[in-house]
């Protein structure tokens, strides 16, 4: 990446007020506003997790949702998607490689394997557009509206199928109105982020355009301690060598409505992100603790991995065509996203020198071209009758080219070897047919009922061998094919006891498809393959609006069961290896409450109770071995096969499934005489035990970990816009989010970040 600085502050923050300068004249967009200080009462929460616009308080799903001046609020610092992690009651989020690999986690169900073709169990739709792909899964969001995490098995409306759940993201669409919002921030590690959005009419009535960009930068801030001689052309010592990043991003809309029946959403975007691989800090665990408090977050000791380099490039392309005819609504969101570039690292997280001169540990993982193509096809009911109907089919096709180097290839001594490196072709297609239809069977009963049948069907074929010259001749290679079709369904019913408060209930049956591993081929081993899963999950819950719409409450319990679970484990070169276990179970609780109890004080909370279960007596993982000696505490059962030691995991936690997490918010304002406010805002999670592999230790878990923000500001009259004072991370935690077991190493959590920020809307 570029290790220049950004623009100087002052410079930076000129800019943003010119941007926000332009956007004083007209009406708000969209957007979820702060709320105005003399309001007491809480706004109505309108959702489209069922692809029509609804009020939250009577969808019979479990629906988390984030506004986009919260989320944006939450990445003031530079943070990703990831943001959302612990936000949102039920969701966790993580990373073992960078910013373009964001892991979802939802109800504790989820996949560690870091594979650049993994197949995860939660979906992400961005406007209307299913994105498969681990790196299409980290498109940045922004200029957005709201998010929405669904919770559970989806597979009645929305893409592909899901064991988990669905994350939502719904962009500020063009507008017939002139309007636009801006906010711009900049802090320490001259952290910098823009969001914005402007559009407006072109044609009056007829034709509209939005215009929408995020730029966000952070200047490297770790040093790399290493004096010794590296092998493969790292710098070092150097000051300031790593986690850095700059990330830019923009997506025009085009709105074109001809008529009252017909409409037409263009959009395009596009992304650019140069930054640092995920640090990895070797030793930084202890045999027989989890304690990291003495291994310093600003500096490592790196002998390879060049800075830990990560770059990508992507693009996409959108048509949403809607057609009314009256009784029914034929909508057709046709879809192309292609993403190539590459993530490079030193993955025994030190150097080997440091450490008996044994384990080391490098390679990289380039995408050399991704292709990914979407067709839907929804024909639904209008009116608020009855009885509502939604049909469909819905076409993915994705191809890709990707390679995997070994250390080898990077080395600058004799040891070079210019073919340690293997490709892989991947090809997923997929096509389904769904529908649901919903019925008042009496005034305050309606019963939801939807299904889907699909097929999916993955190939990899191994292009090129480790050793084969890379212009070598074609050579018949593995190849492994895998595909099933199966049905999803749920069935759901709402009653209204009174126009505050209803109860649902919801069963649900979902599928994840068949999934191969490749990047085993790299150390010359067979793929590793798992056959599908499928989940049957069971929910209830209870909507509230209480006391003049002064407090909301929701809570839902839930359990589910899924068979043949796909799980992900290491071999002893620290690869994915995928298999199936018989089953897993969970149960667990949410609950979410907004009020404004008093006039100006608004409070959020959220909490989940999870606890997750593996249940196959035969299941077995591979520990955490090195030159086969075994680092780690094992506090699970062991059996040694060869010359390798694993763990029986029946009865333990699924990896990255906090048995709970809580999270608060408030925002207090001081009006003043003129229509401005003064305003304090606040927001904490906290975490509790979370294993983050499949068996029991005591080094790989974390608990009671904790995060904190505050932001104490001025608001315009009418909310014009906002001068504030920010600081994430606030008592500055050193989390532990994740491990790499064979090198003890740790990944941690973002820095505390201090800055200023300015936002204002049109």
């Amino acid at each position: 990446m570029s290790r220049t600085s950004v623009t100087r502050p002052a410079s930076f923050l000129a800019v943003a007020l010119v941007a926000l300068s332009t956007a004083n004249a007209a009406h708000a967009q969209d957007a979820v506003p702060a709320p105005e200080a003399s309001d007491t009462t809480l706004g109505d929460i309108v959702v489209t997790a069922e692809r029509r616009s609804e009020n939250l308080q009577k969808v019979p799903i479990s629906v988390g949702v984030v506004a986009g001046d919260q989320l944006r609020s939450f990445q003031a610092g530079g943070d990703d998607i990831l943001a959302l992690s612990g936000r949102v009651p039920g969701l966790y989020a993580e990373t073992t490689t960078g910013r373009i690999f964001p892991r979802f986690y939802i109800r504790g169900l989820g996949n560690v394997d870091f594979y650049l073709g993994a197949s995860q169990p939660v979906s992400i739709i961005q406007d209307d557009v299913v994105l498969e792909h681990v790196v299409l899964k980290s498109n940045p969001v922004f200029d957005m509206a709201q998010v929405e995490v669904l919770r559970g098995p989806q597979g009645s409306l929305f893409g592909r199928n899901t064991t988990a759940g669905i994350i939502k993201f719904d962009s500020i669409r063009p507008s017939q109105q002139w309007g636009g919002r801006a906010s711009a921030s900049y802090g320490s590690y001259n952290t910098a982020t823009f969001d914005g959005g402007f559009g407006g009419p072109i044609v009056e009535d007829k034709l509209s355009f939005r215009i929408s960009g995020l730029y966000q930068h952070r200047d490297d801030w770790v040093d790399n301690t290493y004096t010794g001689v590296s092998q493969d052309g790292t710098v070092a010592p150097r000051k300031n060598a790593l986690g850095g990043f700059t990330d830019r991003n923009v997506r025009v809309q085009l709105l074109l409505t001809p008529n009252e029946q017909l409409s037409m959403l263009t959009s395009f975007h596009a992304r650019d992100y140069d930054g640092t691989s995920t640090i990895f800090h070797r030793a930084a665990l202890k045999k027989g603790s989890n304690d990291i408090s003495a291994e310093p977050r600003d500096s490592i000791a790196l002998d390879e991995g060049n800075d830990n380099p990560q770059s990508y490039k992507t693009y996409g392309a959108s048509e949403k065509i809607a057609f009314d005819f009256g009784p029914v609504t034929l909508t057709s969101i046709s879809a192309y996203e292609t993403t190539k570039g590459f993530s490079r690292g030193d993955t025994d997280g030190g150097a080997a020198s440091n450490f008996g001169g044994t384990g080391f540990g490098q390679s990289q993982g380039n995408i050399r071209d991704l292709d990914q193509l979407t067709q839907e096809v929804r024909l639904s009911s209008n009116g608020d009758t009855r009885f509502k109907y939604q049909v469909g089919a819905m076409y993915f096709d994705q191809h890709d080219r990707t390679e995997f180097y070994q250390r080898t290839y990077f080395l600058t001594t004799a040891a070079n070897n210019p073919n340690n490196f293997v490709r892989l072709r991947d090809i997923n297609t997929s096509w389904a047919f769904f529908g649901q239809a919903s019925l008042e069977v009496v005034p305050g009963l309606t019963i939801t009922a939807g299904g889907r049948y699909t097929k999916d069907t993955k190939k990899t074929r191994l292009v090129k061998a480790v050793g084969e010259p890379a212009g070598g001749p074609f050579a018949d290679r593995p190849f492994v094919r895998l595909s099933d079709k199966q049905p999803s369904w749920d069935v759901s019913a709402l009653y209204e006891l009174s126009p505050e408060v209803s109860l649902y209930a919801r069963v649900a049956r979902g599928f994840r498809g068949p999934t191969i591993q490749g990047r085993s081929a790299v150390f010359n081993a067979p793929f590793s393959t798992a056959n599908s899963e499928t989940i049957v999950s069971y929910e209830g819950g209870i909507k509230t609006n209480l006391f003049d719409n002064r407090v909301r409450f929701n809570l839902s319990g839930f359990g589910y069961r899924v068979k043949n679970i796909q799980l992900n484990g290491n071999d002893t070169n620290g690869n994915g290896v995928l298999f199936n276990a018989a089953k897993a179970d969970a149960y667990g609780l949410e609950a979410e409450l907004d009020t404004r109890p008093i006039p100006n004080l608004t409070l959020s909370a959220g909490l989940s109770l999870l606890h997750t279960e593996i249940k196959d007596p035969n299941a077995l993982a591979q520990v955490c071995q090195l030159n086969g000696v075994v680092v780690c505490t094992v506090q699970n059962p062991t059996v040694a096969i060869g010359t390798n030691n694993f763990a029986r995991i029946d009865g333990n936690p699924l990896p990255n499934a906090p048995k709970y997490t809580a999270n608060i918010s408030a925002r207090y304002d001081v009006p003043l005489g003129n229509g401005s406010a003064i305003f304090a805002a606040t927001d904490w999670n906290i975490q509790g035990y979370t294993n983050f592999v499949l068996y029991r230790t005591a080094e790989f878990n974390s608990k009671g970990d904790f995060e904190g923000g505050l932001k104490i500001g001025y608001t315009a009259a009418e909310g014009k816009y906002e001068i504030a004072a920010f600081a994430r991370n606030i008592t500055k935690e050193k989390n532990l989010k994740g491990v790499i077991e064979n090198y003890m190493a740790a990944v941690f959590n973002e820095p505390r970040i201090i800055g200023v920020s300015i936002s204002g809307k049109m």
